[in-house]
């Protein structure tokens, strides 16, 4: 294990109908190819010693006998293993049989879990031949060695305090009211399966939202292994669907086939995740825990890594999401419009990405109260810095968005400004650059004044966290649209108007903001460039947006992001050029909590936004000492 990550897998063998010595063979090969892959966590299909289809067979001491014969020959050939395996078997307890996943480790059972739901409908007989779980934990002799039988078993491992193992069989998790659910409530953080689900047409995907959303609701890990190729087809087949789930997330699946299905499950985060989620209920302590200990070891990633996590990697759900978005950042904005009496809608646009997706949504909200976009002021501010391309851009889209449109110059306003305070022209410090931000919030905050309107905000998640705003400069407005949305998203919002657009001169202007570099044209123009280039002084915005959403969303540790972001963005960055913005971020993001601490109202549209009456709350005075000393270390 390393930064919460646990090497985990379900295996599907090429199994015979009863013919353990045979099974027994098959499931041992898959185990030691798990061990070669290190696998920490294993688990097998339900009654995968036997065979699901036994049917009448169970009933059958010879076979009964068999799968204890062969769960022992399992048992002596793992000794030298420390990867906790679970296996389907029959058992004979108290003069039942039962349906159970047997617990292992190093040749030993830690413990054993009957199955509780047996259905009796469609396909399934179960309860001709077992008996549901009993209420009651007792002990059990198996192979010589005494343990638990009940199903109020957890597996806690001792050397990773965040992982805790519950195990429930198939139907289980079908039901209204899963074993699974107390097993989370009371630690649960991983949850094993032995399934053997037959395939009809549509259950796949039924599955998948199942045990997706189950894993979500528990926030647990979540291994689903079925049976598959060799089950008797006399009326069905199992097509050996098996499933690795993360609050939600699928992170790997495999179905139609035989072998092994791997993944790593973060434990870490789903441990922080139950911390943050005030309403995940406390343990009762009623349930008997079981320690364990798994050797540890570097974790191998082989799940994706997506280098844009705030931007979904399915085309069509990106779609959606970006219609979704600006809906809902254009409702926020009409209620305020609507409940100021507000009669403008004042939009500092400079021709860049953020005043874009400012005045782009302005426009959706005036369109849904019925009011014509001439109510918008759009309003260009160029000065030392200001280039052609930006500003006329500016100019184009407010014209084809027939909004109104007024250009102020206020290079002259700035040059009075200068001579005030005794400011030399020719000293391109931090005065000069932010005296113009200055200006132009002015100019827009009078104009708002002067024609009964509200000033909507233009900066991005991203700057926020940054702080790469003008304090009471472009860091201030009346209503930010924008502040929960992080620039790559920012991007493809923009992109997506373009898309949709009807007007091919509006499509035009928008892919060429988009090619635009990004940046606060706050020093003069050298031979009709920019001088300035963002990305150049405070680094790469989708790193930054990278580190961002797992620094905040899920409070990773800066060795963690770090090793995270290598294996994201890694083909597109060497390791010294992460570890530089990593620092970078991190410095300024503490540094700059003050200017976080006082922004105006804006609409929450994704997971993370900064807004100090909701998600982020933080001493502007705090430190970034540990996490500095942390990546001092990498």
């Amino acid at each position: 294990m390393q930064n919460g990550f646990i090497k985990v897998a379900t295996a599907t063998p090429n199994i015979r109908v009863a013919d353990c010595t045979y099974n027994t063979r098959e499931i041992l090969s898959l185990i030691h190819s798990a061990d070669t892959e290190g696998v920490r966590v294993l688990t097998l299909p339900e009654l995968c010693i036997t065979g699901y289809t036994c049917a009448d067979l169970f009933l059958q001491d010879i076979l009964l006998n068999g799968a204890l014969d062969c769960l022992s020959t399992l048992l002596d050939a793992t000794k030298t293993l420390t990867m906790l395996i679970t296996i389907g078997v029959p058992v004979r307890h108290q003069n039942k049989l039962y349906n159970c996943a047997v617990v292992c480790q190093s040749g030993r059972i830690l413990g054993v879990v009957p199955k509780s739901h047996l259905p009796n409908y469609g396909e399934f007989q179960e309860p001709r031949w077992f008996a549901p779980a009993p209420s009651t934990l007792s002990t059990i002799t198996l192979c010589g060695q005494d343990t638990l039988f009940g199903t109020k078993l957890l597996f806690s491992c001792k050397n990773i305090s965040d992982l805790t193992i519950g195990v429930e069989i198939c139907e289980d998790v079908w039901v209204s009211n899963p074993p699974s659910t107390r097993l989370a409530q009371e630690g649960a953080t991983l949850i094993l399966n032995l399934s053997a689900s037959n395939d009809v047409v549509g259950k796949a995907q039924y599955r998948r939202q199942l045990l997706q959303s189950h894993s979500a609701r528990l926030i647990c890990g979540y291994l689903y292994a079925s049976a598959g190729e060799g089950e008797s087809s006399t009326d069905v087949v199992f097509g050996g669907h098996t499933l690795l789930c993360e609050n939600g997330s699928i992170i790997s699946e495999s179905r139609f086939k035989t072998g092994l299905t791997l993944g790593e499950i973060d434990v870490q985060k789903l441990s922080y995740e139950r911390r943050r989620t005030s309403t995940f209920p406390e343990s009762t302590g009623e349930y008997t825990t079981i320690p364990f200990s798994l050797s540890i070891q570097e974790t191998t990633l082989t799940r994706a890594i997506s280098p844009t996590p705030f931007i979904p990697t399915n085309s069509d759900y990106l779609t959606e999401c970006c219609e979704e978005i600006l809906t809902i950042a254009a409702l926020g904005l009409k209620k305020r419009l609507e409940h100021t009496h507000a009669k403008t809608a004042i939009v500092g646009l400079s021709g860049g990405l953020d005043s874009t997706l400012a005045i782009l949504i302005t426009d959706l909200a005036l369109k849904r109260l019925g009011r014509p976009a001439t109510d918008i002021i759009a309003i260009t501010m160029p000065c030392f810095g200001t280039t052609d391309r930006t500003r006329d851009n500016a100019t184009l889209l407010a014209e084809l968005l027939g909004t109104s449109f007024a250009r102020i110059d206020i290079g002259k306003a700035v040059t009075q400004h200068f001579e005030d305070i005794n400011q030399p022209m020719d000293c391109l410090d931090v005065t000069f650059e932010n005296a113009q931000a200055r200006e132009r919030t002015q100019v827009l905050m009078d104009v708002a004044n002067q024609k009964g309107g509200l000033v909507i905000g233009t900066g991005d998640l991203s700057e926020l966290a940054l702080g790469w705003a003008t304090y009471n400069g472009d860091h201030m407005s009346m209503y930010s649209v924008n502040g929960s949305i992080p620039k790559t998203l920012v991007r493809h919002l923009v992109a997506y108007v373009a898309q949709q657009s009807a007007n091919p001169q509006l499509t035009e202007v928008l892919l060429d903001i988009l090619d635009t570099p990004i940046s606060p044209e706050l020093l003069p123009v050298i031979n009709g460039k920019m001088s300035q280039i963002t990305e150049d002084l405070v680094g790469p915005y989708e790193l930054h947006d990278f580190f961002l959403y797992y620094m905040v969303r899920w409070a990773f540790p800066p060795k963690k992001i770090y090793r995270l972001a290598k294996q994201g963005l890694g083909d597109r960055y060497s390791d010294e050029i992460l570890l530089k913005w990593l620092k970078n971020f991190y410095r300024r993001f503490f540094s700059q909590q003050f200017k976080r601490s006082c922004l105006p109202d804006g609409p929450k549209v994704g997971t993370i936004t900064f807004s100090p009456r909701g998600d982020w709350r933080m001493p502007s005075d705090a430190l970034a000492t540990l996490w500095m000393n942390e990546l001092e270390t990498l």
